[in-house]
């Protein structure tokens, strides 16, 4: 910055009147300057050197100023690269402990991204930390602690990319999980909430048997409820959720299709 400051007090010279900057062209190339009646101006013949070595010191720092730019704008886009390849890293690698069933290295490659924007890293995140409560090794309070913070894991994916299937689905399973510590009234009432993030999951990945398999037990739940829970559930809103065996048919015969549609 210092830099371009400079070029601009060096430059003031041309902001002049074009009068005084042909005076300065002719003190240039003759040495002397004259003024009105032909009477020679004071300044002697060193001024063309001062000139000359000024321009040349405002082209350097001119040239300096844009080099110094143009790398800043290389080392900005080097940056950016890298981290879009450390992403891809880290989502590689926590697939690969996802599937060895490596459980609590997976939370901890995780968790030091939790900061991130990323929706693929925070939705695997979610899941982490929500497999992670199921252990057995796990207390109860480290169960709660886990499964509140995989659902805020869940809602930031949601809240950067909410076309992305896998984070419409983990934030139902997430939702679900926390009702078991907010009772019966509070997860009646996300049961609404959660079906539409497994419906809004299935339309954006058809194909996903996984979140077919999550909706399909969701109808089951609902359509096999006791008729004393069904009372209570009226009780406590004016319109409970329900589901029938028929819905529940509709979405198993789509899990099959999408099955046989991978075979094939």
């Amino acid at each position: 910055m210092a830099a371009v400051m400079e070029v601009l007090v060096l430059a003031r010279p041309f902001r002049r009147s074009p009068a005084c900057l042909g005076r300065l062209l002719q003190r240039g190339a003759g040495g002397a300057t004259y003024g009105p009646g032909g009477r020679r101006a004071s300044r002697g013949a060193g001024d063309s050197e001062v000139l000359r070595k000024s321009l040349q010191r405002g082209v350097v720092l001119s040239t300096g100023a844009f080099l110094v730019y143009e790398a800043h704008k290389l080392i900005s886009g080097f940056a950016e690269v890298h981290a879009s390849f450390k992403v891809e890293e880290v989502i590689e690698q926590a697939d690969y402990l996802y599937g060895s069933g490596e459980t609590e290295k997976l939370y901890r490659l995780l968790v030091q991204h939790k900061n991130s924007n990323d929706a693929e890293l925070l939705w695997r995140l979610a899941r982490a930390s929500r497999d992670l409560a199921q252990l057995s090794s796990t207390s109860a309070e480290e169960k709660k602690q886990l499964a509140y913070g995989a659902l805020e894991y869940a809602k930031k994916a949601l809240e950067k990319n909410e076309s992305n299937s896998a984070a419409h689905k983990w934030y139902g399973i997430c939702l679900s999980d926390v009702g078991d510590f907010e009772g019966i009234k509070t997860k009646i009432g996300n049961a609404f909430i959660i079906k539409e993030h497994f419906q809004k999951a299935i339309e954006l990945n058809p194909k996903d048997a996984t979140t077919i398999h999550l909706i399909g037990i969701w109808c089951y739940t609902f359509a096999e409820m006791p008729w004393y829970q069904r009372k209570i559930a009226a009780t406590l809103f004016a319109s409970p959720p329900t589901s029938t065996f028929q819905e529940l048919t509709q979405i198993f015969t789509a899990k099959i299709c999408s099955f046989w549609g991978r075979l094939t």
